[in-house]
């Protein structure tokens, strides 16, 4: 399976694509400690199926300093010991944030207010964007087919502004 499109090197795709990283940056500049998001875009990423993200929020967790014990458990974290119950709320939203096809009720009120008791409003809204943005970047990986392995820690820092 090959790619279908790089949208990088597209002139449009590359001007809506550093918009869509500027967002992303908002979110790594908040007070939500980066290795759980990517954690967090870890998680949404194997949901979705994107071997890109997956490739791309497994090199940044290791980057950040995330351990390889918890990153590899991201998958399983309902069956293991390595997360907080703060990390878990967020887990929880994520999951349920990125599958709404699956739960017709979206976030549920129990995971709402178990993200309540852990965080404060900002780190809500990093939270709620973070589940956002990265839906749409898995959307976008899935549907021109990019494909993980090549990925390399940072190789992005220049693509905002």
């Amino acid at each position: 399976m090959e790619s279908r499109m790089n949208l990088m090197t597209n002139e449009l795709g590359a001007k809506i694509g550093k918009r869509f990283a500027n967002v992303s940056v908002a979110i790594q500049q908040s007070s939500l400690p980066r290795d759980l998001q990517e954690l967090l875009m870890l998680r949404a990423s194997q949901i979705n199926g994107c071997g890109w993200c997956v490739d791309f929020h497994t090199k940044e967790a290791t980057a950040a300093g995330e351990s390889a014990v918890r990153f590899h458990l991201v998958a399983a974290w309902r069956e293991s010991t390595v997360f907080t119950e703060a990390e878990r709320a967020a887990l929880a939203l994520t999951e349920e944030g990125t599958r709404l096809a699956d739960a017709h009720q979206g976030v549920s009120d129990e995971t709402w207010a178990s993200v309540r008791e852990h965080y404060d409003d900002d780190r809500i809204a990093a939270l709620v964007y973070l589940v956002a943005m990265i839906n749409a970047a898995n959307r976008l990986g899935v549907i021109v087919r990019q494909r993980g392995g090549s990925y390399e820690p940072g190789m992005f820092a220049g693509l905002t502004n």
